[in-house]
């Protein structure tokens, strides 16, 4: 098909308009993680009581699929924009197999159960004695080390279809978004990096009572990730349409 026959989606043109076994199997990945989130416990609720118990860690579950869903959409944006099934696409496709889902699922009901005053459970459990710091600090380095990397697979998926912007005759719109897509994914592979850093950093260097308040430091970090990501993605729509009209 030519170019000027494929459908397009935002501009882009979708050159991967078949699912590949590829992406068959890195869908199956994401949905194995699902899974897993799911059936983290052990049983069933048997009672209303336990019902009720279940139901307050369903906000849970929502933030951690929302977070699954966009690796997975990004790499399902990938793969319908490139259509790319080459040994490097492949390596880093396959690298994707979720590995963070349980350090997932502590950190986002700890966040939880902190905003809504314990209401949500908290499953960063634990944590008690003298090695409190090591434990708190492990389960962010683990977090960090799996959303840094889910990050970082995305970016190089996208810079390795930059790379080849000529052979799939991307036009100017095409390599401007391909470019703001790696820098989205360049921003949260460093933000995941400072987060582990500082982890680190905690561990060498304990903090003193009064200052206590450090050690949530590392989750913090992605909070102002948001607001970086925000102020990038306006300002490269800002800057698209004179990008492109002086590529005209």
């Amino acid at each position: 098909m030519q170019p000027t026959e494929m459908p397009t989606e935002g501009g882009f043109r979708l050159r991967g308009r078949e699912v590949t076994r590829l992406e068959t199997f890195v869908d199956a990945a994401f949905a194995f993680s699902l899974t897993l989130l799911v059936i983290f416990f052990n049983e069933l609720p048997d009672t209303v009581a336990e019902l009720r118990e279940a139901l307050r860690r369903v906000p849970t579950f929502a933030v951690c699929f929302v977070l699954l869903m966009l690796f997975w959409a990004a790499h399902n944006r990938w793969s319908r924009r490139f259509g790319l099934e080459d040994a490097r696409s492949t390596v880093l496709s396959l690298a994707l197999v979720l590995v963070y889902v349980y350090p997932l699922r502590m950190m986002i009901s700890a966040g939880l159960s902190l905003l809504t005053g314990g209401w949500v459970p908290s499953e960063l459990g634990g944590l008690g004695g003298a090695d409190w710091l090591l434990g708190v600090q492990t389960a962010f380095m683990v977090y960090a080390a799996g959303f840094g990397l889910l990050a970082w697979l995305i970016w190089r998926l996208n810079a390795h279809a930059l790379a080849h912007a000529d052979a799939l005759a991307l036009d100017a719109c095409e390599r401007y978004e391909t470019a703001t897509e790696i820098g989205v994914h360049r921003i949260m592979t460093g933000a995941a990096a400072l987060s582990l850093l500082l982890s680190l950093v905690l561990l060498a260097w304990p903090p003193t009572r009064a200052w206590s308040w450090l050690v949530g430091l590392p989750m913090w970090v992605y909070a102002v990730m948001g607001a970086v990501l925000g102020m990038y993605g306006a300002r490269r729509a800002a800057r698209r349409a004179a990008v492109l009209g002086a590529a005209a």
